[in-house]
């Protein structure tokens, strides 16, 4: 068979193996967490946990964008909407799975009972059920994204012209969520969560499921884009990348393509979302500002964006060091992630993974050059 008609392999035998080895590394932290007193030198800590978790929500964030950005080049920057979005539809049930141990001792949630709020406002039906709150997370940023999209890709809507549309919608939900009135707390949020599913969520126990699950969702996620990525689907996606025009030409409509790969794209970020909150302890409006939008592009920018596993690359690295430079130099973060940026688009335009293939392919011999330089010539 024609290697013309094999499907892509997308990732060698050393990057599965890496694939494998992060991965159980990453699923034994808990489990050291859990085992291992405090003194012991296997011991993991409960705060490096809960930050790897939450490093793990922002890695599967930086893949959904990924896949509409390095694969489809569709630039979103307000891909922090469908996020938070994924986080209150959680969140809506954590404050419900309260119950009546908050500070007013009330069934509502204490911001409801501080702004006279006499009982629930209809779009928080059925949110103390879980599976229906988990059923949110994905109908929620899934509909506003097919329907945002729908719009927006059927008027050819493209470039920088569509990358200025998602950062407005992200900012007009950042702004209608900072209102009291709304309903989801204001510019505090939700936060001063107890239980999920009857376990108690600051339980060390709760913690390691969590962060296992999370795990669990981006290693999920990470087959699911390469499947979809190395099919005939992932090729007609590129093609719209390089030649939106061309494929029209040859007879695919490029609308429900597109509109496929943002709505999948927004339904994984929503996941990212939900998972995230238990984990931290909270989510407000301010996980929509059009900052956190533009920060999954530098982590997807970092990694080598078009790579799958470089924005998780980039999501794990750049918020390492943010979380060194926010404890070490907490007014300079801002700056250094500026220059992080400008230095990867002017050196590392592939980002990190690009590097590393660059560095392998300088360290093989080119093809048809002979294995010595020097031969001894016949006396």
């Amino acid at each position: 068979m024609s290697t013309m008609l094999m499907r892509p392999s997308l990732f060698s035998r050393p990057a599965w193996t890496g694939i494998v080895g992060c991965t159980v590394i990453l699923a034994l932290l808990p489990i050291c967490n859990l085992v291992f007193p405090a003194d012991s030198a296997l011991h993991i800590s409960s705060y490096t946990v809960a930050l790897i978790g939450k490093f793990m929500c922002y890695a599967l964030a930086a893949l959904a964008l990924d896949l509409v950005w390095g694969y489809t080049g569709i630039l979103s920057l307000g891909h922090g909407v469908f996020f938070a979005l994924g986080g209150y539809a959680h969140g809506m049930y954590l404050m419900r799975a309260i119950g009546r141990d908050g500070v007013y001792q009330s069934n509502l949630p204490d911001f409801m009972v501080f702004l006279n709020w006499k009982a629930y406002p209809w779009y928080w039906w059925m949110s103390d059920h879980f599976w229906f709150a988990m059923l949110l997370v994905v109908l929620v940023p899934g509909l506003l994204a097919f329907v945002f999209g729908y719009f927006a890709f059927r008027s050819r809507i493209k470039g920088v012209y569509f990358s200025i549309i998602t950062q407005a919608m992200t900012f007009a939900f950042m702004l209608l969520f900072f209102r009291n009135d709304t309903g989801f707390g204001g510019n505090n949020g939700f936060t001063d969560f107890k239980r999920i599913l009857g376990f108690t969520i600051t339980a060390p126990s709760t913690k390691a499921v969590l962060y296992l699950v999370t795990l669990g969702f981006l290693f999920g996620a990470l087959m699911l884009c390469r499947m979809i990525v190395t099919s005939k689907l992932g090729r007609v996606l590129q093609g719209v990348r390089d030649s939106e025009s061309r494929l029209m030409f040859i007879g695919y409509n490029p609308l429900w393509f597109k509109l496929f790969v943002w709505t999948l794209s927004a339904v994984l970020c929503g996941i990212a979302g939900a998972l995230y909150v238990p984990q931290v302890g909270i989510i407000n409006p301010s996980e929509m500002s059009p900052a956190n939008s533009i920060e999954m592009v530098i982590w997807a920018a970092v990694g080598g964006r078009g790579s799958l596993l470089g924005p998780i690359i980039g999501a794990f690295t750049v918020n390492g060091l943010k979380s060194w430079f926010t404890a070490a130099f907490p007014d300079l973060w801002l700056f250094a992630l500026g220059l992080i940026f400008i230095l990867v688009t002017l050196f590392m335009p592939q980002g990190i993974v690009g590097l590393i293939q660059k560095l392998k392919r300088k360290g093989k011999p080119e093809a048809g050059a002979p294995a010595t330089t020097h031969t001894k010539e016949a006396a």
